[in-house]
């Protein structure tokens, strides 16, 4: 009996979106993937509708290592207003205190410092963290509040841009889990004047370069360009993509000779030379380096696959 057939294509790799205002994460995504025809597609950590920037849409095979791109360092550029404070820390939610802002200088860079570094840090309840299987922000829409834990973060770098009235303008790098709106609504109550955030941009995920983000815009136009040519839009939009293997380029790489590759793509442990003694690593083959996949040095030295790349035939 055959398989049947998929209504889309297999193409691989990441586009890295400069999400607009207003556009849901979801709702990204599923605009790229009818723009690319691709069969799968996944984003790697949602940006909230209020926020825009970069935003890395995983195709084909990259799906299976967007997880690492969860776990990454990202950087932001956000604008607090002062003085007010919201039941979502942000400009969508109901202002629930108004207070006067009279704050020195001094005190908001002794404010800024308490963030830098490692600290702890509890979760809004509009978030999407679950609590006995259902998403914060479902129980806050219902009035409730439920208890959460906190989590350590680093704030690996707080810039001070500027400060105009109302308005105090940051740029901060930070870890993985780090809740921007959480640090600016703790900021206000530290001034004592309560703040909320009216302006968020990603500028960073993991090392993914800013200029190679491109707009909902321009992947329309690219398309209606190649309507005009007479020629197919994959010509255009595929040379955008950065390879399937850029999640995790940061890992180790283990070049296997293709025949104990072989033996990992049926899902065997190998041993390797020059691999780690431990930890994630980046799998190839061959003398043209063929990326397979992302293993893992187990308790014996040896490379057990973790994530393989399914061959798809041209």
């Amino acid at each position: 009996m055959s398989r049947p057939r998929r209504r889309g294509r297999d193409i691989h790799g990441v586009l890295l979106l400069d999400k607009s205002l207003g556009l849901s994460s979801n709702d990204a995504l599923q605009k790229v993937k009818r723009l690319y025809n691709a069969n799968r597609a996944g984003h790697t950590g949602a940006l909230d509708p209020l926020a825009t920037g970069m935003l890395p849409l995983c195709l084909g095979e990259a799906t299976k290592f967007s997880r690492f791109l969860l776990d990454s360092d990202k950087r932001y550029r956000v604008i607090a207003r002062m003085g007010q404070r919201t039941d979502t820390s942000d400009a969508e939610g109901q202002i629930i205190s108004e207070r006067p802002v009279t704050f020195s200088a001094a005190e908001l860079e002794n404010a800024l410092e308490s963030f830098r570094g490692e600290t702890q840090q509890i979760p809004s309840m509009y978030s999407a963290l679950k609590y006995q299987g259902r998403k914060l922000y479902e129980y806050a829409r219902e009035g409730i509040e439920v208890p959460r834990e906190s989590r350590s973060i680093t704030v690996y770098e707080l810039q001070f841009i500027r400060w105009e009235g109302n308005e105090v303008e940051l740029e901060i790098h930070c870890s993985k889990g780090t809740y921007i709106r959480t640090i600016v609504d703790d900021l206000g109550e530290k001034l004592g004047c309560g703040a909320h955030v009216t302006f968020l941009r990603r500028l960073q995920v993991a090392t993914y370069p800013f200029e190679r983000m491109v707009t909902m815009e321009q992947l329309h136009a690219l398309v209606a360009q190649a309507e005009a040519e007479g020629i197919e839009p994959r010509l255009l939009l595929d040379p955008l993509l950065l390879p399937m293997d850029s999640p995790c380029e940061d890992f180790p790489e283990v070049n296997l000779l293709p025949v104990v590759a072989g033996y990992v793509k049926q899902g065997q442990p190998v041993q390797a030379s020059g691999a780690p003694l431990s930890g994630l690593v980046r799998m190839t083959e061959g003398e043209e380096r063929k990326f397979i996949g992302v293993g893992e040095i187990d308790d014996q030295g040896r490379v057990a696959p973790k994530r393989l790349v399914v061959e798809y035939p041209e």
